[in-house]
């Protein structure tokens, strides 16, 4: 009998830029969620990125949540009808290409999420997802 020695990956090794899906699927706050998850259904995603522009008295800023495929269940269920804005998570649990796969692992493991928003060291703005599955795929050495 042979067996297939299996390397062990380290996810220290890895990054999120290098796993991460670039680019975000997003609508505005007003969006029906029906157009969300039309959205979701139509790009095979788990989670759309609500953002839109808000204004105080230091000016005009954009604003911005998520809206996962587990918070449109939920609003499903409730038989409302609901707007992205109305249930996005508005301090969603964020990660930067240059964080490890291990700290994002950690970090999904923490907050119970099964993705996270990539958002640039710059600007803080959403610039892609990881998901478990990317993860995964870095863990098993085809990142």
């Amino acid at each position: 009998m042979t067996t297939t020695r299996i390397p062990k990956i380290n996810l220290k090794e890895h990054l999120v830029g290098d796993v991460m899906r670039d680019g975000v699927v997003g609508c505005t706050p007003e969006t029906p969620l029906t157009e969300v998850a039309r959205l979701m259904s139509e790009y095979r995603i788990h989670c759309v990125v609500v953002a839109g522009l808000e204004e105080d008295r230091h000016g005009t800023h954009l604003v911005w949540g998520v809206v996962s495929d587990l918070d449109l269940a939920r609003a499903a269920v409730a038989g409302e009808e609901l707007t992205a804005g109305q249930i996005a998570a508005t301090e969603p649990v964020t990660a930067s290409p240059t964080d490890t796969l291990a700290d994002v692992a950690r970090v999904m493991g923490d907050h119970d999420v099964a993705h996270l928003v990539v958002i640039d060291d710059k600007g803080a703005e959403p610039i892609g997802v990881i998901s478990t599955l990317d993860v995964a795929r870095g863990f098993a050495g085809s990142a």
